[in-house]
């Protein structure tokens, strides 16, 4: 009954969405592009093309810089780092990797480490550092071992933006966190560069700034079992939406879904929920929130994912398990009635 509800949202909300688009089109400027392994696109309202062009070239010419310093696996600022970690040697940093760091130190602690950006070593072991997955089986030998390192962010320290590590096994992977980090910076930008509304769209993580014309943003929740849209939500200044799915980066192994989103705590990919969806509004970090916290969601599963929104202050919940059940909380549900 719940997932016929959000399909008949879905369709009513597509509908009016696309009436309202038609009739602007001609102030809607969409620009896309390719990185952090992902379609990003920006969605620039109102103004001159030139302008919106403008505005959308320097929000890509930033999330390129990102994609260079925060890569998991290809050269970057970030691999530097966990090499100099492997080697018990300091790091040079900065001001930014430090800062990020930090957010994301406590994004970790309140989540009980189930947002653990440090276990890049189980992430790499199980094929996800790599722009190409295949099935792969490590022996359970081998999980454990970087398990029982227990390595976590809270084991790096800082003297200003020198950067070490008193666990040699801690190996950094943001891919949880630098969309969301990525977003925040491209509001900056747009901000900065005066447009009148936008939307920002990397993989599915979602900024919108201000309202295009005399109706908010909208837009749809990917169905994790399918190719169209579970949902449409509505999205206002300064709000942003976040999901978290084992429908991209997974493989298929003795009839199981393995995804990227590994259990720090079991060192195995989750295998009960599909996808979590979050909305998160307010301040400068909205877009790093949006991103960050679906994670712990989505390792928590369908029995704990309500305990932990609350211990997160998420108000706007969905989730979707690996059986069609769709999960909401009441303020998402009460959004969705809305949209």
């Amino acid at each position: 009954m719940l997932w016929n509800f959000v399909r008949r949202a879905a369709v009513l909300a597509a509908a009016l969405w696309l009436a309202a688009g038609c009739a602007r089109q001609e102030q809607r400027y969409v620009t896309q592009g390719h990185v952090f392994g992902t379609t990003v696109e920006v969605t620039v309202y109102g103004g001159t093309r030139q302008h919106a062009d403008a505005a959308a070239a320097k929000v890509l010419s930033e999330f390129d810089r990102l994609h260079r310093k925060l890569h998991a696996w290809e050269p970057s600022m970030l691999t530097g780092l966990n090499a100099s970690i492997e080697r018990g040697e300091p790091f040079q940093g900065d001001e930014e990797m430090v800062s990020l760091l930090k957010s994301a130190t406590k994004l970790s602690a309140r989540s009980d480490q189930l947002f653990n950006p440090a276990i890049g070593h189980l992430i790499r072991l199980w094929g996800f550092q790599s722009s190409d997955i295949c099935a792969h089986a490590p022996s359970a030998e081998e999980v454990r071992r970087w398990v029982d390192a227990r390595p976590s962010l809270s084991d790096l320290r800082y003297d200003g933006t020198t950067i070490s590590s008193v666990n040699p096994a801690v190996m950094i992977d943001l891919g949880g966190y630098a969309k969301g980090y990525a977003l925040d910076r491209a509001a900056a930008i747009l901000r900065a560069e005066h447009v009148q509304a936008a939307l920002v769209n990397i993989g599915g993580n979602v900024l919108a700034l201000g309202q295009p014309g005399d109706r908010p943003w909208q837009v749809g929740i990917r169905d994790p079992r399918g190719t169209g849209t579970l949902a449409m939500v509505t999205l206002h200044d300064n709000e942003a939406i976040g999901t978290s799915g084992d429908y991209e980066r997974y493989f298929m192994k003795d009839g199981k879904r393995r995804p990227h989103i590994i259990d720090p705590r079991t060192g195995y990919p989750i295998d009960l929920v599909a996808s979590v969806t979050i909305i998160t509004s307010g301040g400068s970090d909205v877009g790093l929130r949006s991103d960050g916290n679906s994670k712990p969601l989505f390792i928590t599963g369908p029995t704990g994912w309500e305990a932990m929104s609350r211990r997160l202050g998420l108000n706007e919940v969905m989730m979707v398990d690996t059986t069609r059940r769709v999960l909401l909380t009441p303020a998402m549900r009460s959004r969705l009635e809305g949209s």
